[in-house]
């Protein structure tokens, strides 16, 4: 398969209209991918969600993590979730989606005005949480992308949209499957 030509800053600018147009409370899962190893990707239909390991079967309670101190996995960034209409823009190819290495895709706008760090979301029987450590793109999603889209999602406006996609926990384990529904919950009011 030979590679889409790179979009250019101005032709994704371009298409920030159809992202801003995401579903703001509910909307839904279009792609699973578990990574069993590193540079390796597993497109589901199903996964099942675990508060322990993340994803059963995915790398990254094993791959570790560069920002905790010993080097372990970091418990707020056991799932990534990228906006459908964000990676479909990068990406230009279905096929693609999975290079950028998030584990779920959701027709969800994933914006800090949105989803504020503590929003959950339901995703079939599982919870996950938003965390608050920044995804931000990287050398890789240069590479496999294109440097001005790393410029795009890492942008003020980028990462205020989170183009690059959003880290979460799961604080309730359990089965999904795509086309399920991803629904934002209420607030949780805290006790006085």
């Amino acid at each position: 398969m030979i590679a889409p030509q790179m979009l250019t800053l101005a032709a994704l600018e371009a298409g920030l209209d159809a992202i801003r147009q995401s579903p703001r409370a509910a909307g839904t899962l279009d792609l699973i991918v578990r990574r069993p190893a590193v540079e390796a990707r597993e497109r589901l239909d199903a996964a099942e969600l675990d508060s322990a390991v993340g994803m059963v079967g995915d790398n990254w309670a094993t791959r570790g993590s560069s920002r905790t101190s010993d080097g372990s996995a970091h418990p707020d960034m056991q799932l990534t979730l990228m906006n459908s209409r964000a990676i479909a823009l990068v990406a230009q190819e279905r096929a693609r989606w999975p290079l950028a290495g998030d584990q779920l895709y959701v027709d969800l706008d994933l914006s800090v005005e949105n989803l504020p760090p503590g929003t959950r979301l339901a995703i079939g029987a599982a919870v996950l949480e938003i965390t608050p450590e920044p995804h931000m793109g990287c050398k890789k999603f240069a590479a496999r992308f294109g440097v001005e889209a790393l410029q795009f999602v890492n942008s003020s406006m980028g990462q205020a949209l989170r183009l690059r996609g959003v880290n979460t926990r799961v604080v309730q384990g359990g089965p999904i499957r795509v086309g399920d529904a991803v629904q934002k919950l209420p607030a949780q009011k805290l006790p006085e």
